[in-house]
């Protein structure tokens, strides 16, 4: 489609969806997102701005077909003539912002105000925030008792793979995708067969997976080795220390391969917990059978739980992205009253 009919699409979309509302009324500002579980995510954070002056109704960014994804965002928001006006974009981070403009993509996205990011890789990387993941385990389980330390667990897996991060990180700056790709990294640094009595086993496991990888690329790129160390510390202006590695991997391996990994066990034997618990205190089988039954249907799937998470307010990369929000409303009201400029 010619960029300029794609242009007045856009801008007349826009146009048409205020004019479904009188003047004087809040002004809507639409927010373009990726796909479907971005909707949620985005909500949440917008719905604590919406004023007098203004609401955001978030949607995906084609109202002629079902094309989804950050590239038809992008496309059908870039050269928009309401761009920063009444519309926005919402995208992954995926890797662009600690490539920090060595790609077009990433230029784009970290140099246009009216485009706003995860900053971690993906919406996952948030809802896996290892401080929330206690709430999950209640949420799916029904049950508080702590079992795993979830931030010390995830700090220490962190600090385990962040050389072998910084690797890919670089590898993609030099727009190489092939040397050491995202594939390979993931399939280092997941978690294998997690025992809850012996915890500290899994990370052994990702320490000698990441050790080898590092012996192997440390080898045959002897003459790298001191840029991906100079690397680490140019990426700490963007929030990236070994203890925080896991919110900028690849989101959807960090939910499957990872905390999904622990979750299971954990949430299993909470459950069980539970379980026994009613089993012990029933005083007789059919008030056992029927506070069991009552039990298992209160109980939400781990999974679901945890796309549903929301307990990561706390988490600084979210902050972050209520804080360009809160510029970008302030700019808004500026031109909306120019006369308090």
């Amino acid at each position: 489609m010619p960029s300029s009919l794609r242009d007045n699409i856009t801008s007349n979309y826009v146009t048409a969806a205020h004019k479904l509302y009188p003047m004087g009324a809040r002004r809507k500002i639409i927010a373009y997102v990726e796909s479907y579980d971005d909707i949620a995510f985005w909500r949440s954070i917008f719905e604590e701005f919406e004023d007098d002056n203004y609401y955001f109704q978030v949607m995906l960014p084609s109202s002629t077909s079902l094309s989804k994804g950050k590239k038809v965002v992008l496309l059908n928001t870039l050269n928009a003539d309401e761009l920063g006006k009444s519309l926005i974009a919402c995208v992954d981070s995926d890797y662009d912002f600690l490539l920090q403009g060595v790609t077009a993509t990433s230029r784009k996205i970290n140099r246009n105000k009216y485009i706003f990011q995860t900053y971690a890789y993906a919406i996952e990387n948030h809802q896996c925030f290892a401080d929330s993941l206690h709430q999950v385990c209640v949420l799916a389980t029904l049950n508080d008792r702590s079992i795993v330390d979830f931030k010390a667990f995830m700090e220490e897996y962190s600090v385990i793979i962040y050389p072998l991060f910084l690797w890919n990180i670089w590898f993609y700056r030099q727009h190489d995708t092939h040397t050491f790709p995202m594939n390979v990294f993931n399939s280092c640094t997941r978690l294998r067969n997690v025992n809850l009595n012996h915890i500290k086993g899994c990370l052994t496991n990702v320490q000698k997976e990441v050790s080898y990888k590092l012996h192997e690329l440390e080898t045959k790129c002897p003459e790298q080795v001191a840029y991906v160390k100079s690397l680490g510390i140019e990426l700490e202006k963007q929030g990236l220390v070994p203890e925080t590695t896991y919110l900028y991997i690849q989101g959807h391996h960090l939910m499957d391969n990872v905390i999904m990994k622990l979750l299971i066990p954990v949430c299993t034997v909470l459950r069980r917990e539970r379980e026994e618990e009613i089993k012990r205190l029933a005083e007789h089988e059919e008030q056992y059978r029927n506070e069991l039954t009552a039990y298992q249907n209160s109980q939400g799937s781990i999974e679901v739980m945890l796309r549903k998470n929301s307990a990561y307010r706390n988490l600084y990369l979210h902050r972050w992205i209520r804080e360009d929000i809160k510029e970008f409303l302030d700019e808004c009201k500026l031109n909306l009253n120019p006369a308090k400029q």
